[in-house]
């Protein structure tokens, strides 16, 4: 008798959990509340732009690699074409003005950097050492399941990126140039842990491409795959309840009273929205407790640009720039020094790119800073926050200004979002760029683990395992593999490279 899985929320975890639970022969029906599929995936359009929301490139997406076998076992590789960035400088960080170029490959990553600290090669190759052992380690993030090395796992896990920066790089400069792109992950300096900056630094390290349309190309393939396998997604079922008698989920019920019976149900949803909805004596207090109080992730104030049609040529890099000498902090500001630092890039909106048609800034914004409108709702926040926004985003654009001078010029029209915008379209809790902060200095207690206390009610996205399209893949991986085993999803992948 084929098995039923109703998956809660469409984001990347819960697609890619239907795809593959599909696949697998069982009978998949994701819910959406929302008009809209993708989460962080989502795309919007503007006067006749397209913007990305939340994931803005991919990296380890070259023939055989981890991301290359991921698309193609998803078959997320028939629908969506990827555009590679300049391997000679896929991210470019900049302190006040002083530029580091970020190569892909180890031999050309070193001896780029080797042009700026000709001193530190030594510390180049044992700081690469270090990420390739800890991405080595991991059996998922490697795909190969047979090796697996708790302890280098369980070190790297615990100690922090700048304990291991400062034992392993002598050079404080070299130091703040390796972790330039912290916004990608929202690092806190003594709270995160260094394999989180690892698989970030060895995923795009490999390869880095953006998604050539948008990254609501991913979810739209992925709603395809789980079709061609017989499976549903549904929009506007907004679930307000996950039905329980005494030992098991029973149903999903949504607002208008539908109910969804199956045997297994998985919720890509904030930890804390899924046990709000769930009112089961099985989710004792104190673990009730502990997920709501969880800290997340720093929040964030974008602006989309519209450029000016065949001004601004397509920049191919990603770029990271800081007022001062240092990325750390940035998450703690005042009014008068905010931006600290930003990510400026362009959209891939086509593969024939040497003009760009939108861009984006982006830059840490905490949710305390429009914590004043938060009962409000989209297009109805006032006047005040319309100049809020409209403030913040000239300082931004001044900003990145310093380092492109050109670019007000080039600009057409912008957009604006706040941590507020990110809650609203996204699901995440108070905006938070990354759901929740693994605080290491929290112990395991700042972890949230793929399986609760209702035994076929299990957690997937970017708060299970790790943020990230492969964070979040990886973390589909130990969820499905509750029901499948991830040896076999493992096996299933690599054979479709084969």
């Amino acid at each position: 008798m084929t098995k039923k899985c109703v998956i809660i929320g469409s984001g990347l975890g819960g697609l890619s959990s239907g795809v593959i639970l599909a696949k697998n022969g069982y009978d998949v029906t994701v819910l959406e509340k929302h008009f809209q599929i993708g989460g962080c995936l989502q795309c919007f359009c503007r006067d006749g732009v397209k913007f990305e929301t939340g994931m803005h490139f991919i990296g380890s997406a070259d023939k055989g690699q981890t991301m290359d076998a991921m698309f193609k076992y998803l078959e997320i590789d028939r629908d969506v074409e990827l555009s590679r960035l300049d391997e000679t400088g896929y991210d470019v960080v900049s302190f006040a003005g002083k530029k580091y170029r970020f190569a892909n490959g180890r031999y050309n990553f070193i001896k780029q950097m080797l042009e700026y600290f000709p001193d530190s090669e030594d510390d180049l190759n044992a700081y690469c050492d270090i990420i390739d052992k800890v991405s080595a380690a991991s059996s998922l993030h490697s795909l190969q399941h047979t090796q697996t090395d708790e302890a280098i796992n369980n070190e790297y896990l615990l100690r922090s990126i700048d304990d291991v920066l400062n034992e392993t790089i002598h050079n404080d400069e070299l130091r703040n140039v390796l972790v330039g792109n912290l916004p990608l992950y929202a690092a806190e300096k003594g709270k995160t842990s260094f394999s989180t900056h690892a698989f970030v630094a060895d995923f795009y390290n490999k390869s880095a491409f953006r998604i050539v349309g948008g990254s609501d190309h991913i979810a739209k393939s992925l709603v395809h795959t789980i079709e061609r396998y017989g499976g549903k997604v549904l929009t506007r079922q907004n679930v307000v309840k996950i039905e329980c008698d005494d030992s098991h989920a029973v149903a999903a019920v949504t607002d208008d009273a539908t109910r969804y019976d199956a045997d297994v149900f998985i919720s890509d949803l904030h930890p804390a929205r899924t046990i709000e909805l769930t009112d089961s004596p099985l989710l004792r207090n104190a673990y009730r407790k502990r997920i709501k109080t969880l800290p997340n992730t720093v929040g964030c104030f974008t602006v989309y640009i519209k450029f000016k049609d065949k001004v601004q040529h397509y920049m191919n890099s990603n770029f990271y720039g800081y007022a001062g000498k240092s990325p750390w902090d940035c998450e703690k500001y005042s009014d008068n020094d905010w931006p600290k630092g930003y990510l400026y890039m362009h959209f891939c909106n086509t593969a024939n790119h040497e003009y760009a048609k939108s861009g984006l800034i982006i830059s840490y914004m905490q949710y305390d800073d429009v914590l004043k409108w938060e009962g409000t709702s989209v297009g109805h926040r006032g006047q005040d926050y319309e100049q809020f926004k409209k403030l913040k985003a000239e300082k931004l654009i001044a900003s990145v200004e310093k380092e492109f001078p050109c670019l007000r010029d080039s600009i057409e029209t912008y957009y604006t979002s706040t941590p507020l915008t990110y809650r609203d379209y996204t699901g995440t809790e108070a905006g938070g760029m990354y759901g929740i902060a693994r605080d290491i200095t929290l112990g395991p207690a700042a972890r949230v683990h793929h399986r609760t206390k209702i035994p076929n009610l299990l957690l997937t996205g970017q708060n299970v395992n790790s943020h990230g399209i492969l964070g979040v893949l990886v973390g589909t991986v130990v969820t499905c593999g509750e029901l499948i085993s991830s040896e076999e999803i493992i096996r299933q992948m690599t054979e479709s490279i084969e």
